[in-house]
Formats: C-alpha cells, sequence, structure tokens
C-alpha cells in the first residue's frame, strides 16, 4: 500500500503547552482516515500542522516520502488540501468564483500573462473554468454557480468549501468537522461524497465529532486525547477500547487531562489561530 502521508512524531507547544505530543500517523492511497477526541485534544492543531500553519515544535510531516515545508501554499502545491472547521468562503464572490480560486496552485499563468490576456491565459482560464464546473457538478451545485456564496445554505456552503479544496487537484484531503451544524440528510449526503472523493483516489483525513458518521465511514481511527495517540485501529477496536470510552464518558483513567489543562491548550491554539489570521 501506498503511504500518502506520514506524521512522524508531531509535537506542537504553546510556550510552556504542549497542544499535540509526539503523535505518529499514516494515511494510505485510497484509505479514509479519522481523527475523534474529546474538545481541546488537539486534534485541530494537529491539522494545522499537516498543512503547514503551524511549524511542529519536534517531528515532520512528509507527503508521498518528501518533507513537506512549514508553508501552506507549499503545502497545497506538493499535493495536500484542506477544509475548515469554522467556514472560510469568499461570502461575497460567487459560487464558481470560490472554486476557481482554488484553481490558482494549477495555473501556469504569471502576472504578465494575466495583465496581457494573451492566448496561453485565456486557454488556461477556459480549462480552469471547465474544471470547477466538473467540480461544481459532482458536488450538485451547478444550478448556483452565479450565486453569491453567503446565500448559500449552511450545508451547501459546507459542499462549497470541499469543492474548492478539490480545485487544487490533491492527493489527500484533510476535512476538519464536515458535518458540524448539519441535520441527518445533509450528513448522510456528505459521507456519500466523501466516499466519492476516495473512489476517485484522494485519500482523506477527516476530524468529526459525529461518531456514526467516523465509524460508518472509516477504514481506521485514531484517538487524540491530551494531545497524544491513545488507540488508533479499525472502527470496532477503537469502538470496544475501555480508554476511549473513559475519555468520552469523562471517566480518568491513567494519564488522562485536567480540566483546567485543556481550557490552556485551547486558549493558546485559539490565540496561535488569531494570530496566523491577522498576518
Amino acid at each position: 500500500m501506498n503511504t500518502v502521508l506520514q506524521a512522524s512524531g508531531v509535537t506542537m507547544r504553546f510556550g510552556g503547552l504542549t497542544a499535540v505530543r509526539g503523535v505518529d500517523l499514516n494515511v494510505d492511497q485510497g484509505e479514509i482516515v479519522g481523527l475523534i477526541g474529546p474538545n481541546g485534544a488537539g486534534k485541530t492543531t494537529f491539522f494545522n500542522c499537516l498543512t503547514g500553519l503551524y511549524t511542529p515544535t519536534e517531528g515532520n510531516v512528509s507527503y508521498q516520502g518528501n518533507v513537506l515545508p512549514p508553508q501552506p501554499h507549499r503545502v497545497t502545491q506538493a499535493g495536500v488540501a484542506r477544509t475548515f472547521q469554522n467556514i472560510r468562503l469568499f461570502a461575497n464572490m460567487t459560487v464558481l468564483e470560490n472554486v476557481l480560486v482554488g484553481r490558482h496552485t494549477r495555473t501556469k499563468e504569471g502576472l504578465w500573462s494575466a495583465l496581457l490576456r494573451g492566448p496561453g491565459f485565456k486557454k488556461a482560464e477556459r480549462g480552469s473554468e471547465e474544471r470547477a464546473m466538473e467540480l461544481l457538478e459532482f458536488i450538485g451545485l451547478t444550478h448556483k454557480r452565479d450565486h453569491l456564496a453567503r446565500n448559500l445554505s449552511y450545508g451547501e456552503q459546507r459542499k462549497l468549501e470541499i469543492a474548492r479544496a478539490m480545485a487544487s487537484e490533491p492527493g489527500l484531503l484533510l476535512l476538519d468537522e464536515p458535518t458540524a451544524g448539519m441535520n441527518p440528510q445533509e450528513t448522510r449526503a456528505t459521507e456519500e461524497l466523501v466516499v466519492a472523493i476516495r473512489d476517485q483516489g484522494v485519500a482523506v483525513l477527516v476530524i468529526e465529532h459525529d461518531m456514526r458518521f467516523i465509524f460508518n465511514l472509516c477504514d481506521r481511527v485514531a484517538v487524540l486525547v491530551q494531545g497524544e495517540k491513545l488507540v488508533e485501529g479499525t472502527s470496532e477496536v477503537v469502538q470496544g477500547d475501555e480508554r476511549v470510552i473513559a475519555a468520552y464518558l469523562g471517566t480518568p483513567f491513567e494519564g488522562a487531562p485536567e480540566d483546567t489543562a485543556i481550557e490552556e491548550v485551547q486558549a493558546a491554539e485559539h490565540q496561535a489561530t488569531a494570530e496566523g489570521d491577522s498576518k
């Protein structure tokens, strides 16, 4: 099996707080892998380390055997795309324009070509629009291509964010809580969409709090608690692990985090994210 993603010993500290500690995780081609854990477990921080938003304090992340630099645009160019826990669409751009933004990393035309609008630029522009329309058809939003993103329903915005990520032609797609706030019908449609993406040859790593969604969908599931990987295995293995049950029910077990530690890690994560967004 071809390993697409390999995270080795990934650790992320914010000052004296450790949000992620020595996490190893592989994702193979054709796999859907789930990442779960209680609030404050470090799941989104780990995603941010994988995609270059954070530079890991220790460890490294490789994609198809090559170590990824801690630069988001270069991670995307390498073939890794993601969505965010909080939707980050361009609200005042159309549905089609949002998907075209995702094509930026796959176009080779430079500034002068765009300004002169020569034959090469026009050809690339047509190709990008054709691919964007294919993706809108894939997610079922071709009829809303000219609608502003802010006018879509919540579920449609979630799908559009996935289409924009797919526009960069990734080999690995990272989904951060793709069904958050969805009703059961929208959740089921998202599950089918993720399977269809996998069937196109794209490996998927997904964070989600909806356990039914995760256990129905994923080939393997990894559990983070207090920034450490507690267990990894099939849905059956994870569901039957007493430590996982204890972590979700709040029952103390050896190595369980204190509530104050969770709150401090969450505060540090939020501050770091806010600082990153302001740059």
